[in-house]
């Protein structure tokens, strides 16, 4: 059953043979009796400039929602909700799932390249390195020589820079991965 139609003017309901209502554009409702005494394209209530739409069948599911009781609506409107809900949820889960595979994708590409490279700096040979022929003892730049010492033998032949091998074995990986990418 609807919400009761009425007349906002006379207050009459329909009834056999019934007179045709209509709503206006500000919201209130007229029999066609009331509304052939107003003037055309004008709210008998509110006296303002509206239009007129004959309320039947046909109408909008819109204007029919506003004579619709509520818990009727509810009822329509919860399984329309339940409906964009449960696509909704479908939709993330799909977005998620493929996420995650490729998170697991990258994670293991990083493992294998880890991996690789501890191989790589296991199957390295050992760094050479070649004794000064005139010092045995210190290599402190800064020593000063003895008398006994030759000049040269306290300054340090090698580079300022270390070597692409000496950088790698200062370099840490971690093999566990970020936390920022644990789901």
């Amino acid at each position: 059953m609807a919400v009761p139609v009425f007349c906002n003017s006379c207050l009459c309901e329909p009834r056999n043979p019934t007179p045709r209502f209509s709503i206006t554009s500000c919201g209130h409702v007229f029999c066609e009796i009331c509304l052939q005494k107003g003037k055309k394209d004008e709210c008998l209530v509110c006296r303002t400039a509206c239009r007129m739409l004959v309320l039947s069948k046909e109408i909008s599911p819109d204007i029919q929602s506003l004579f619709m009781r509520v818990d009727v609506l509810c009822k329509k409107y919860s399984k329309q909700v339940t409906q964009v809900s449960d696509f909704q949820e479908k939709y993330r889960k799909h977005l998620l799932t493929y996420h995650k595979q490729k998170i697991a994708k990258l994670e293991e590409s990083l493992k294998k390249v880890t991996q690789q490279i501890q191989q790589m700096q296991c199957m390295k040979p050992p760094e050479k390195t070649t004794p000064l022929p005139f010092s045995s003892t210190s290599r402190n730049p800064f020593s000063i020589p003895s008398r006994k010492q030759n000049v040269y033998s306290s300054y340090s032949v090698h580079s300022s820079r270390p070597s692409t091998s000496e950088t790698m074995e200062t370099m840490e990986i971690d093999p566990v991965p970020s936390p920022m990418r644990k789901v």
